[in-house]
């Protein structure tokens, strides 16, 4: 199973977005939450080279982006290479 972590807030439309996009992929996430932790906040910036947006998506430690790089993904079939284990 592929590690997927979505960093998000409560109130992002993008992030609800995202995750039903992976649920409807049949995939399972972590979601980390930014607005309630901020230590998590500066992981998130360090590990997305300063983007301050959510959703910010990792899929095996890969930095996808936001939603729309994830969508852009799963259309042009980047997503599921992405999601298949490294032989």
């Amino acid at each position: 199973m592929p590690k997927i972590e979505v960093y998000s807030t409560a109130v992002c439309p993008y992030c609800v977005a995202a995750k039903n996009l992976l649920k409807a992929r049949g995939l399972e996430w972590t979601e980390v939450r930014i607005d309630t932790d901020a230590v998590q906040r500066d992981t998130m910036l360090a590990r997305s080279g300063g983007r301050r947006t959510v959703p910010q998506i990792f899929i095996n430690e890969q930095h996808v982006g936001g939603y729309d790089e994830l969508l852009a993904a799963d259309r042009s079939g980047k997503l599921k290479q992405m999601l298949e284990p490294a032989a």
